[in-house]
């Protein structure tokens, strides 16, 4: 049985993954919007992730015999004023996301409830990930952006990403 405090964090971390694969389908839809098919790929490609995320989140909560809350997953209300702006978001948001976690981390090590460490330590891993993801676009953007023939080349690398399902099991 999970803390109750530890258990209703990881509830809300389900539903806010969810969130975040809604932001992440929006950046898609803006960039698709402005004909940028690879930007909107991996944003799409993002959104999968996101949402293997609260599953897997969600998973662990059945294991532990622990009911689950959906709640309401707010629209995303992000305006674009430019191709820079969902970029930014992205950072932000898994920056946000980042200390969601470490505060589920923090919780569990509190009751020095081990098993649930153990399983976010993926998530810890993962969070660097995407940050690191998300500040590398930015950066190249600022580079490459304001050169047509460079954002179209841009534009080609993320168009090849594809979908990996996570192998971590909980």
């Amino acid at each position: 049985m999970l803390d109750k405090k530890v258990k209703e964090l990881i509830n809300t971390q389900v539903n806010k993954e969810f969130y975040s694969a809604y932001l992440y389908l929006d950046f898609a839809n803006y960039f698709y919007d402005q004909g940028l098919d690879g930007f909107a790929n991996w944003y799409d490609v993002q959104a999968q992730e996101e949402r293997d995320h609260a599953m897997m989140m969600r998973q662990y909560l059945i294991d532990n015999g622990e009911p689950i809350q959906f709640l309401a997953i707010d629209q995303p209300d992000k305006t674009y004023a430019s191709i820079e702006d969902p970029l930014k978001f992205g950072l932000e948001h898994e920056q946000y996301v980042t200390s969601l976690i470490n505060t589920i981390y923090a919780a569990a090590d509190d009751v020095k409830d081990y098993r649930t460490m153990q399983f976010y330590d993926w998530f810890v891993k993962e969070q660097l990930e995407e940050e690191k993801n998300a500040e590398d676009i930015l950066k190249k953007y600022h580079l490459f952006g304001s050169d047509p023939k460079g954002l179209y080349a841009l534009d080609q690398e993320l168009a090849a990403r594809t979908y990996v399902a996570p192998t971590v099991n909980a």
